[in-house]
């Protein structure tokens, strides 16, 4: 049973999917610059304006979570799962994640990124 907040794990969860988006975006900016497409400079315009919007939700989610003395640390990663360890109020609790949970997850913050989706529920998991 966890001692977490449903908002406490949103924050969590939104610390660890935030910086793999932005790895996401970092290797497909670095592909398509290298790539044969004629008009490069629309995709990376989109990549480089949704790549802001992510820096901007992680430096807000690392906000809360110092305010909140949340402190989050990747422990072991093998070829299925994941495992971190969330320190709050005191606590700490390992949570255990199935890798392609975390890509889908990933995969639906980038749709939501790119399409300013602002009503999606996946930043607003309560």
């Amino acid at each position: 049973m966890t001692r977490l907040t449903k908002e406490q794990l949103n924050l969590f969860e939104q610390a660890i999917y935030l910086p793999m988006l932005l790895v996401v975006l970092e290797r497909d900016t670095s592909i398509i610059q290298t790539s044969n497409i004629k008009l490069k400079d629309p995709y990376l315009t989109l990549i480089d304006q949704t790549m802001r919007k992510v820096q901007l939700q992680l430096k807000q989610i690392k906000s809360d979570m110092k305010k909140q003395q949340m402190k989050l640390h990747k422990l072991k990663q093998d070829e299925s799962f994941t495992l971190y360890a969330f320190l709050f109020n005191g606590y700490e609790e390992h949570h255990n994640y199935f890798n392609p949970r975390i890509r889908n997850k990933v995969n639906e913050l980038l749709k939501h990124f790119i399409l300013n989706d602002e009503n999606n529920p996946i930043l607003n998991e309560k």
